[in-house]
C-alpha cells in the first residue's frame, strides 16, 4: 500500500498533510468530520473546518523543504520560477460557503523531498474531488487509501491525461 503522495501521508490510520513530528510545525489531519489544523505547541483542541463548509480545495507544495522559506520565496519569485515557494508554498487553500470566503492553512514540509509528479497529482486529487463535489471522501481513510494507491503510479508528464485519469479514479471509487 502507498503511504504518501507528496505532503499527504498515512500516519497510523489517519491521512495527514504535512509533518506532524517537526518541532514548531503544523499539519492538517483529514477526519470524517472535516479538516483539523494542528499546530505544535498550541494548547487546546485543533481548529476544525467541516467538509460541508468547503466549496473547493487545492493544495500547494514546494519540492524541497528549503523552498518553503521566506528567502527562497523571494529569490524564486525574482527569478521568475514557476514553482510554489515561500511560507505559503506549503498550504491548503479553499473556498468556504456562507459567507463565501477564502481559507488557507499552512503545513510543515517533510524532511523528504516531494517529486514533481506527486506534487501535481496530490493537487489534482484535491481539485478533482472538489469538482466531483465529494470533498467529504478525503476524510474517509479507506477511500483515500484506495485513491492514493491508484493515483501514485500515474505518469504526470502529460497533465491533461493525468487530470482525466484522476477524475476517472474518483468516479470509479464512488463519490
Amino acid at each position: 500500500m502507498t503511504e504518501h503522495l507528496g505532503p499527504l501521508e498515512l500516519v497510523g490510520d489517519r491521512w495527514i498533510i504535512g509533518d506532524p513530528e517537526r518541532a514548531g510545525g503544523s499539519c492538517l489531519v483529514l477526519t470524517p468530520e472535516g479538516m483539523e489544523h494542528h499546530t505544535s505547541g498550541t494548547p487546546g483542541p485543533p481548529a476544525v473546518v467541516p467538509w460541508s463548509t468547503f466549496v473547493e480545495l487545492s493544495i500547494r507544495a514546494t519540492f524541497r523543504e528549503r523552498h518553503a522559506s521566506r528567502t527562497a520565496g523571494v529569490l524564486i519569485s525574482l527569478g521568475g520560477g514557476p514553482m510554489d515557494s515561500g511560507p505559503s508554498g506549503c498550504s491548503v487553500n479553499g473556498l468556504l460557503r456562507h459567507p463565501y470566503e477564502q481559507w488557507s492553512a499552512n503545513y510543515t514540509h517533510h524532511e523528504r523531498p516531494y517529486t514533481g509528479p506527486h506534487v501535481f497529482l496530490v493537487d489534482a486529487l484535491f481539485r478533482k474531488t472538489s469538482e466531483a463535489r465529494a470533498l467529504h471522501r478525503l476524510g474517509d481513510p479507506e477511500w483515500l487509501s484506495a485513491a492514493v494507491a491508484r493515483i501514485t503510479p500515474l505518469p504526470a508528464w502529460w497533465p491533461p491525461k493525468a487530470n482525466r485519469q484522476v477524475s476517472e479514479i474518483i468516479e470509479d471509487l464512488g463519490t
